[in-house]
């Protein structure tokens, strides 16, 4: 009872929602997850290690940089939870735009070859006023 109840409140919060359903779809750095979401090295950075000590992703270190994947094999609880909120979370706004903004992080990163945060930053910035455009 006690392990999903801290499941539950671990998908309580908005920004790990957020990053877990990105990780869901593609392995990621920090730095691409900051540049999709439009949020900080710290937020994303202390969601991870939440996201990491319950057992949900995998860690890959490629150089100076760490990747991070939802694992494959999960409890069967908590891949039946992570089911339903794909589902529901399908439709939302939110998701939606995340998702959108996840390719433009990899068509950013397919055309330069590299992730420069500060170029990286400005090019998700016009993306996403692009976005509240239309």
């Amino acid at each position: 009872m006690k392990k999903m109840a801290g499941i539950f409140k671990l998908f309580s919060d908005e920004t790990r929602l957020r990053i877990l359903m990105l990780l869901t779809k593609k392995e990621l750095c920090v730095c691409q997850i900051m540049g999709v979401l439009g949020i900080s090295q710290p937020l994303v950075s202390h969601n991870l290690s939440l996201l990491s000590k319950a057992g949900l992703l995998n860690e890959r270190r490629e150089g100076k940089l760490i990747f991070y994947s939802v694992k494959k094999r999960l409890p069967a609880p908590v891949n039946r939870i992570i089911t339903i909120l794909k589902s529901e979370l399908q439709n939302d706004p939110v998701f939606m735009n995340d998702m959108a903004s996840l390719n433009d992080c990899y068509e950013f990163q397919k055309k330069t070859g590299r992730c420069d945060m500060k170029t990286f930053r400005e090019f998700m910035e016009r993306q996403r006023k692009k976005r509240r455009k239309v």
